[in-house]
């Protein structure tokens, strides 16, 4: 091959292999980039006067006295919004409203929404549901509801060649020419001064538990569930994992037929589907072994620690048969044993590749959705200490995203959770993957002195 041929095509391939990396970079910025933008939007936001009540009586945290004088001040620009609506109510009862059967149905809607916004009126009875005592704690929350009150979606069929088209009416329009056709603009006026809206950075949504499913309160319950799921999983799956990589790199024969079926069975477990280990998980551990009498994080760990087994098995024996050979045969000149040379020389000269493959093995059970569905998570749950583990199931991460975006029934209301449970997820792997580079790096500095 000629020289300038062989200058083009080390220059194309150069070009070729920086475009990949750059598209592959600009595809992550485009797929996480609204993850954390919106995932940030959990610890950073406008908290309402709720907020810092629902924070108060929760968690006891804040001034009492400025809270209460907060909360007070609130109040006084709320109080004519509830006495508007019960006057209203009871004109409308008595007959002095005319036609007054029309306004039932959007009073109670119209009340819901105000409620949602405003919390309940002094003096009413406490709600049952927590979600119900506090109106919206957020901002852009309370923004979206004020939008819902002062509008009425309707649809707009005049145009006969064309589809129905959703627009948004004035509800003031419904009440012109009675007593409550001044809330509206009351409410747009005195908006700020009922909500009272500052900006917050609530870092204890990672160690706040949550209330009335996940309305209210952080995901310290998922995170904690997570964390017992991925250590759980790592060990029993690197012990098993870094002994059978010794054995089939060291002391197993090449041509040994059972070693080729070994790695047969390797592979072919690499390939299974997430949600076969799940339901071998509920078959095995749970109604077979017995491990727990139901879902538990140990039947989840096990069924977790399958999963990722492959890959610290391979990335263990690679790393192992990585490691030059003049290592092994000094160990063994100087009089060391097999299995000596082994665990004193040639694993720690591995341990980079090893902790590679472990931490990468980390990140996947942390994410995984399936297998604990069948194994080990649940909805809603109260912080386990370590011993419950052992016969107790638990939220988690993965499994309570899942549930949140498709079956809460305020799934709109509860987006920023939502997000910030995924962007948790996230730089939890993040970190897991930062952490096995930074140690790498460290292990391979100090052995090469």
């Amino acid at each position: 091959m000629k020289l300038k041929t062989r200058r083009i095509l080390d220059h194309s391939f150069s070009g070729l292999g920086f475009f990949s990396v750059f598209l592959l970079s600009a595809s992550l910025i485009i797929v996480l980039a609204p993850i954390i933008i919106r995932g940030l939007g959990a610890f950073l936001f406008k908290g309402t006067v709720e907020f810092r009540r629902f924070n108060y009586e929760a968690f006891n945290r804040g001034n009492e006295n400025e809270i209460l004088a907060e909360v007070e001040a609130a109040q006084k620009y709320r109080e004519p919004v509830y006495r508007m609506l019960a006057d209203f109510k009871r004109q409308a009862d008595n007959g002095e409203v005319p036609n007054s059967g029309q306004y039932a149905r959007d009073l109670r809607e119209l009340k819901e929404q105000v409620h949602r916004l405003l919390g309940p009126a002094p003096g009413t009875e406490q709600p049952v549901l927590m979600r119900d005592r506090y109106g919206e704690t957020r901002w852009d929350m309370a923004q979206e509801t004020l939008k819902r009150i002062l509008f009425i979606e309707k649809w707009d069929y005049s145009d006969p060649s064309a589809m129905g088209k959703k627009v948004l009416a004035p509800r003031v329009i419904e009440y012109k020419g009675t007593t409550l056709e001044k809330l509206f603009p009351y409410l747009e006026i005195n908006f700020e001064n009922m909500m009272r809206p500052r900006f917050t950075f609530y870092w204890r949504f990672l160690t706040d538990t949550s209330f009335d499913s996940h309305m209210l309160g952080g995901i310290f319950t998922e995170v904690l569930g997570t964390f017992y799921l991925v250590l759980g999983t790592m060990l029993f799956a690197i012990p098993m994992g870094i002994i059978a990589a010794v054995y089939l790199a060291e002391f197993s024969r090449p041509d040994s037929k059972i070693v080729s079926l070994l790695r047969v069975f390797i592979s072919t477990l690499a390939g299974v589907p997430s949600i076969v280990f799940g339901l071998f998980g509920l078959a095995f551990f749970i109604n077979t072994v017995k491990v727990s009498g139901s879902k538990s994080v140990l039947a989840g760990s096990l069924t977790l620690a399958l999963l990722v087994l492959p890959t610290v098995i391979r990335a263990s024996e690679e790393a192992i048969k990585a490691v030059p050979g003049t290592y092994k045969e000094a160990a063994l000149s100087l009089g060391a044993g097999k299995l000596r040379a082994v665990t004193t020389v040639i694993l720690p000269a591995a341990l980079p590749g090893i902790l590679t493959g472990i931490v990468i093995s980390m990140g996947r059970a942390a994410g995984e959705t399936a297998p604990i569905i069948f194994t080990a998570a649940v909805s809603v749950g109260k912080p386990l200490n370590l011993f419950q583990t052992l016969t107790q199931p638990t939220p988690a991460l993965p499994w309570n995203i899942y549930n949140l975006v498709t079956e809460h029934e305020a799934v709109e209301r509860i987006r920023h959770v939502q997000f910030g449970m995924v962007f948790t997820l996230i730089l939890l792997v993040l970190l897991l993957n930062l952490a096995a580079i930074i140690i790498r790096a460290r292990i391979s500095k100090k052995l090469r002195g």
